[in-house]
This record gives C-alpha cells, structure tokens and sequence, in this order.
C-alpha cells in the first residue's frame, strides 16, 4: 500500500518507500522509477501501465453564459459539435500561431467545462475579461491506464463492463466504492483511458487500479520512462518534444509577473541550437502534424498565422531513427582521454529531470533543415529515436540526414539518422480499436 508522503507532493500521488527514487520539480514529487525501465517501457505494447505524474491542481472549470464562447476565443477546435459527455484535444495559440498550450477539453454540460493540464495560458486569457465565465482550478487525481490490457485492468477493478466507453468519451465508475470519472483517452497511441477524481481518494483508487490489473501484467509507468511513450506513439509534447510559445509573449509574461503562483518558469534552452533562438524551441499545429484540428470557423487567437500556414505549409514531423554506431561512439568517447561527447541517457535525453527545451540542428548536405528534439532510447525497438520537425520537401522515409547531437558552445557529434515512419508505433492505435467485440490482449 501506499504510504504517506514526506515530500510536498499532491495527495493524488501515492508514495511507494520501497521505491527508492524521486523526482523533484515545480514543488511537486514524482516516482522517478518502479520496476525498472526496461519493464515500465515495454507495459504499453504487451500488457498495460498506470501513471499518476499528471495528477494535482491542474485542471480548471470554466462555467457560465459565455463559457463556450471564451473557449472558442482561445482553442482552434471546432465547437458547433461538441457535445456533452464529449472530449476533444484542445489547441491554443500565440498571435504567432504558436502552441501555448494543449490538454483534454471535456463537455460537462451545455455552459460547463473542464480543462486538463493545459498550464496557464487559458488562466492569463480569461484575465483579460470580455466573457460572462466562471474560473474554478482544481485539484483532482489523473491516472492514465494504458496498453493492450488497459480495459480488462479497468473493467476488473471497476467490476462492470467498459465496452460502451469509446474514444474521447467519458461517464462515471466506481473503483473501491468510490465514485470516478473514467475517459477513453490516449494520444500517444495504444488503447488508453484515464481516470479522474478528487485528489484525497487518489493514493486508494491507484492501488486498487494496480491490485487489478496485477493479472493483465500492469506496471507503474515512473516519471523517467514517461516521455518514451510520447515519442515511440508519435504525440508531441510540450517541454519534451517542444515548449510554449506563451515564453515571448508580452501580455503573458506581464501577467505572469503579477501572478508569480500561476507561472510556469523559463525551461532551459539545451542543445545544439543556439539557446538565443526560442523559435527553434516552439511549434505551430501544422509542424506538429495537428492542423485537422484545426476549424477556421470561428475567431481564436493565431487565426491569421495559422491560416497562412494552412495556406503553404514549410515543415513537418518525421521520427529520426539514429544510426547505432554513432550512437555507440558518443558512449565510447567517455572512455577516452579529452573532452566527451554530451551523454545520451536511457531512456530519454535530456533527462526529463526538470524543464527543458530541447532542440538539436538536422543538416542534409550541411543545409539545416530541420530540428530534432525529445531523443529517446526505445528498448521495444531496440534503438534511438527522436522527434523532427523538418522542410516537407525532406520529409520523405529513408532520407538520410545528420543530427548535431551536444549543447551549443561545446563539442558536437555528427550523428547519421534516417527519416522513419511517423508515428513510430503504428500497430494497434487507439481510434482504431473497436472495444465491444474484442479487447486486445485476450
């Protein structure tokens, strides 16, 4: 059983003291590990895992006459058809048509909304009035059950069937008599769902969740190996893979100035690129593969820079499959007199220690053409991947290209990559997955 904390971390977060290492970062503690990497990494191909890292008072209600409205003026989503009981992927963006901030926006009633993990962009625009809409943050559980036995994990700790459940749809269950909210969910890929609920249940509704899926071989997915599951399932993610565009907003950081308690602090600039260029850093919906989201129905904030783009897109995302020798080498020259090469960690690099925004050059020919972010090793597949925004006219499989893997000012590896399939994961995706005849992993 979990045992109480000795960290500050929210309640929802249950501690295991046999579990040795932590993560510590924004005031909050996460697990950084549970049975081992290797294990946690290969769960959401062969069995199921359950992740409580995004679990806290990150969720924020928006309720009242002009709630839709407001949403409308901040989201790129189509809202004409979003209807209760519904979820949706939501966008924001700068003037610039820059990613701010991105979450699960569910329907809860015709004026009511609830907003995940999306960071205080929508808080900032919401200050600056113009809607009849309330404000509510709150601190609630968000577990994220995933894999191939996600469902009958849930289904056994719930005790009723979850068939009826489909994607980026939600309906309350209970789970150890407590009442919670459970949503077909899951960007990075595999068969997912999460479930939500008040943060003081949190630590008894994850070990249930954990006892039932201990059959359907369940793992507890730690905080480092986090970040694999993005990248292998092809789901950019803001400070791994990209970071906000909200960092070079005037506006924002004016209100971020008075609201120190709603600030997100500036990440560090790693890699090869030069820290000075944060465009480097940032993305639009179209170079991260998201534009059917967007719906040029309705006014929102970066309409004009995102229509452009629509217009005549430059670049978009591939995965980069790095070539193993030079891989090696980078391992080899900490074992050699003189300065090393920058440190690879497994499973992910930078280590998703802290804040990062990460960019490293793609060259082809000694033409920059690209930016490689969110590296990663994937014991699965047995390599290294990352994730590339890059000028569509390269972006075709097979391309061979070179990364600069170090930190700007240092030394620098030259590291041959290939341009491979995007998502890298590509059996068993979620959408695809009819849940009421079979369930995988039966």
């Amino acid at each position: 059983m979990p045992a109480p904390s000795p960290f500050s971390m929210p309640t929802a977060i249950p501690h295991y003291p046999d579990k040795a290492l932590f993560f510590v970062g924004g005031g909050a503690v996460r697990q950084w590990e549970y049975n081992g990497w290797k294990r946690e990494s290969m769960s959401w191909k062969e069995s199921c895992y359950i992740h409580g890292g995004l679990s806290g008072p990150g969720q924020v209600v928006y309720a009242g006459p002009d709630a839709e409205a407001f949403l409308a003026s901040v989201f790129v989503n189509n809202f004409s058809k979003f209807a209760v009981g519904t979820a949706k992927h939501a966008i924001a963006l700068s003037e610039e048509g820059l990613i701010t901030a991105h979450g699960v926006l569910q329907r809860l009633a015709d004026d009511r909304f609830r907003l995940f993990v999306s960071g205080p962009w929508s808080l900032y625009r919401h200050s600056l009035g113009g809607f009849d809409v309330r404000q509510e943050v709150e601190n609630n559980f968000l577990f994220q059950i995933a894999g191939p036995t996600s469902l009958q994990t849930l289904e056994a700790a719930t005790g009723e069937s979850l068939r009826d459940v489909n994607f980026l749809r939600f309906r309350d269950t209970k789970v150890n008599g407590h009442v919670v909210q459970i949503l077909r969910v899951g960007m990075a890929g595999t068969l997912a769902y999460e479930l939500h609920g008040p943060a003081d249940i949190g630590p008894e509704v994850f070990d249930a969740v954990y006892r039932a899926g201990e059959p359907f071989g369940i793992e507890r997915l730690g905080w480092q190996t986090f970040p694999v599951n993005h990248v292998e399932g092809g789901f950019p993610q803001l400070f791994w893979t990209f970071t906000s565009g909200l960092y070079d907003d005037p506006g924002y950081l004016a209100f971020a100035d008075a609201n120190p308690h709603m600030w997100w602090g500036l990440p560090e600039f790693v890699g090869s690129v030069d820290p000075a260029d944060h465009r480097a850093r940032y993305r639009t919906p179209v170079e991260v593969g998201w534009q059917r989201s967007v719906r040029l129905d309705h006014d929102f904030v970066g309409r004009t820079a995102v229509e452009r783009e629509l217009a005549a897109p430059q670049r978009t995302v591939v995965t980069l499959e790095w070539n193993p020798e030079d891989v090696i080498d980078i391992y080899a020259s900490h074992f050699r007199p003189g300065e090393e090469y920058k440190y690879l960690e497994i499973p992910g690099s930078p280590a998703h220690r802290k804040t990062y925004a990460h960019a490293d050059r793609v060259l082809k020919d000694g033409r920059e053409i690209g930016v490689s972010s969110g590296t990663i090793y994937s014991y699965y597949f047995r390599g290294v991947i990352s994730m590339a925004t890059i000028d569509i006219d390269q972006a075709c499989l097979g391309n061979e290209v070179v990364v600069l893997w170090g930190d700007h000012g240092g030394r620098m590896k030259q590291v041959r990559a290939r341009i491979a399939r995007f998502p890298y994961l590509a059996e068993g995706r979620n959408q695809a997955i009819d849940v009421s005849a079979t369930v995988p992993g039966t």
